[in-house]
C-alpha cells in the first residue's frame, strides 16, 4: 500500500470519526424526538469554548484533556436541559416547522453569546502531550492525535450501540420513539425519557466540542462546517439511525480525504457528488430507522 493511500485512509477515518462525534447527538435526538436540531453545531461550539476556558490552550495530560471534555459535556448537558424546558418541550405537539425555526433562532442566539463572552478572535488549543507527535505507518507520517480521534469515535459508537440494543434504557427509548402513547399506557414516563434524550444529545455535542477543540481554530463559527457534514451523514445513513450515520461518516471522511489528496483543485466536489448519488440511490438512507436503530 502506498504512503498516499495510507495517509488517505487514516486521515479519512479521523475526519469520519470527527464527523460522527458531532453527528451522534444530532441523529440521537432525531431518532427519539423527530427533531432536526439546527442549533446542534452551536452547542458543539459552546462545548469547545468551555473546554478552552477550563483547560486552557495547553492541556497538561491526556487525562486532564478527557476530564475537561467531560466537564464541557456536562455543562452543555445543563444547557440542553434548559433548552428542553424553555423551547423544545413547548414544540413537541406542533408542526415540525416551528421546531426548525426555533432551533435556527437558538443557533443565532448561541453564536451571539459566544461573541459576547469570548469575542471574535481565533484561539488555538494544542493536543495533549501524549498525542502531540507523529508516527510512521506504511511510509506516511500519521499524527497520534489522529489515532486518538479515531479511537474515541469507535468507542463512542460501540457505547451507543450497546445502550440502544443491549440495555433496558435503549428498549424504553425505542418504544417511546415508535409509539409514545402506547409507551405511556404501559407505565413509561414518556416526558422524562424525552427530556433525558434531549440532554443526552447535548452532552454528546459538548463532549465532541471538548475532544475536537485541538482539531481546528476556535471561533464562534467553528460548528458550521462540522454540522454540515453531520447533517450529510444523518441524511445518507438514514434519519435517526446511529449505525447508518456511523458508516456514512466513515464514507464521507474517506471521500473528503481522497478528494483533498488526489483532486485538490476540485476542493470538496466529491463529497457533494457522493451526497447526490446517495440520495438518488437510497433516498431514505442506507439504514432507514424504525424509530431509533
Amino acid at each position: 500500500m502506498s504512503s498516499q493511500a495510507v495517509f488517505v485512509l487514516f486521515n479519512g477515518m479521523a475526519q469520519g470519526m470527527a464527523f460522527f462525534l458531532v453527528a451522534a447527538g444530532l441523529t440521537w435526538v432525531f431518532g427519539i424526538l423527530k427533531i432536526l436540531n439546527l442549533a446542534h453545531g452551536a452547542f458543539f461550539m459552546l462545548g469547545a469554548y468551555i473546554a478552552y476556558s477550563v483547560g486552557g490552550a495547553w492541556p497538561a495530560s491526556i487525562w486532564t484533556f478527557l476530564a475537561v471534555a467531560l466537564v464541557a459535556a456536562a455543562a452543555v448537558g445543563v444547557l440542553g436541559y434548559l433548552t428542553d424546558v424553555l423551547v423544545l418541550r413547548r414544540l413537541r405537539n406542533v408542526d415540525y416547522h416551528y421546531a426548525l425555526i426555533a432551533t435556527f433562532g437558538l443557533m443565532l442566539f448561541c453564536e451571539g453569546v459566544a461573541k459576547a463572552i469570548w469575542g471574535t478572535d481565533y484561539f488555538a488549543v494544542m493536543p495533549p502531550p501524549e498525542v502531540d507527535r507523529a508516527i510512521v505507518v506504511g511510509g506516511s507520517y500519521i499524527s497520534v492525535y489522529t489515532l486518538f480521534v479515531i479511537g474515541t469515535g469507535l468507542v463512542l459508537y460501540a457505547a451507543l450501540e450497546i445502550v440502544m440494543h443491549r440495555t433496558w434504557a435503549g428498549k424504553i427509548m425505542r418504544a417511546v420513539s415508535n409509539d409514545p402513547w402506547m409507551a405511556g399506557t404501559v407505565g413509561i414516563n414518556v416526558p422524562l425519557v424525552l427530556m433525558l434524550s434531549v440532554v443526552a444529545s447535548f452532552v454528546l455535542a459538548g463532549f465532541a466540542g471538548g475532544v475536537l477543540v485541538p482539531n481546528q481554530a476556535l471561533s464562534p463559527h467553528v460548528g458550521a462546517s462540522f454540522v454540515l457534514y453531520a447533517f450529510m451523514a444523518v441524511v445518507i445513513g438514514g434519519l435517526g439511525s446511529i449505525r447508518g450515520t456511523f458508516l456514512a461518516c466513515i464514507l464521507l471522511g474517506i471521500v473528503e480525504s481522497a478528494n483533498a489528496t488526489f483532486m485538490a483543485q476540485y476542493g470538496g466536489i466529491a463529497i457533494y457528488i457522493l451526497l447526490a448519488v446517495a440520495l438518488v440511490w437510497k433516498p431514505n438512507g442506507f439504514f432507514p430507522a424504525q424509530g431509533t436503530t
